[in-house]
């Protein structure tokens, strides 16, 4: 019979503590501080949790306005009782009020890659706009407009590449435009297969996704998820639980989705891997038109309401690694 050494080429290690390093990932080694034997499997966005961050200065409802990572992080306008144009930053600890939008809105769709540049377009004031902002790290500038006016559509990308679709236009209802901007103007491109509302993007203006959302002002929540290549969007696997007003992080082909709303407001969170949703642990609190931003692995999921729009922050964070004890039974 094969012995460990003669399958793996080197004997089991005793280790006095638990590797944290993927480089371990497959190896079996003998914890000479339990007194066991270990198994270290792979990590990453499926093993993680959510665990309580600081609080926002301003509780609002955010809905989809981010840029950054967890911890550098922007998160712009929302609804308190009436549209704001509050900009706070987080540090992975607490949050920093930075200079407002212009214009005050909720409702809009906007994005960055870093917490130094981001946009921020279309949204309510209440009245629907077209208007597009970028942020520089220090104050919003009015730039083109959308071709568009809309409200709770999504967007993703970056300042000077940015995607928006989706969301509600005057005299029309719901709307499947999509709009692509290259840092100057915005241009019209093809559609999503399914109009929708409060469905957020995550990835870039070549590669995002577009997570569920609902059909205008009825009950319907939609499970299904679209993905853009650049130049179309494609039907793809959807996710277990139907919602909108959700939060979302991550990328094409490891993406969080966390929260929202269906027959109810829910914490329920997914993991995609490229391929398919796998449900994770929930948020601690579960609330809708919240925004999320970060990666599969080390996300954030901030403001939001229920019962009442609220200031909590929750972190999502995942190991590089698992370590499993291993029984005789």
């Amino acid at each position: 019979m094969a012995n460990y050494k003669e399958l793996e080429g080197f004997s089991v290690q005793t280790l006095a503590t638990d590797p944290d390093s993927a480089s371990w990932v497959g190896s079996i080694f003998y914890n000479s501080t339990s007194g066991t034997f270990k198994i270290v499997k792979p990590g990453g966005g499926p093993a993680g949790t959510w665990a309580s961050g600081g609080d926002m200065n301003t509780a609002r409802r955010t809905y989809d306005n981010t840029a950054g990572s967890q911890n550098d992080g922007l998160v712009f306008s929302g609804y308190t009782t009436v549209a704001v144009g509050n900009n706070e930053l987080y540090n992975g600890t607490s949050w920093t009020e930075l200079a407002d939008l212009n214009t005050a809105r909720y409702a809009s769709s906007g994005s960055g890659d870093v917490s130094t540049a981001a946009f921020c377009a279309t949204g309510l004031t209440p009245t629907r706009v077209t208007n597009n902002e970028l942020w520089n790290g220090t104050s919003w500038t009015e730039v083109n407009d959308t071709n568009t006016g809309r409200n709770s559509g999504g967007g993703s990308g970056t300042s000077t590449a940015g995607l928006i679709a989706g969301g509600e236009a005057t005299g029309i209802g719901t709307i499947a435009n999509t709009e692509s901007w290259n840092g100057t103007s915005w241009t019209e491109v093809n559609d999503l297969n399914q109009d929708r509302i409060i469905m957020p993007l995550v990835g870039t203006q070549t590669a995002s996704l577009a997570i569920s959302g609902k059909n205008g002002p009825g009950t319907v929540t939609y499970t299904n998820v679209e993905q853009w290549n650049g130049t179309s969007w494609t039907e793809i696997a959807d996710v277990n639980t139907g919602r909108a007003t959700q939060g979302a992080s991550g990328t094409v082909n490891s993406g969080l989705v966390f929260g929202g709303s269906s027959t109810a407001i829910t914490g329920v969170t997914e993991f995609y891997n490229g391929t398919s949703w796998t449900e994770v642990a929930d948020l601690a609190t579960a609330r809708g038109n919240t925004s999320g931003l970060g990666s599969g692995s080390l996300a954030l999921c901030s403001g939001g309401s229920f019962p009442a729009v609220t200031a909590a922050t929750e972190e999502w964070t995942a190991p590089d690694v698992v370590i499993n004890t291993l029984t005789t039974s």
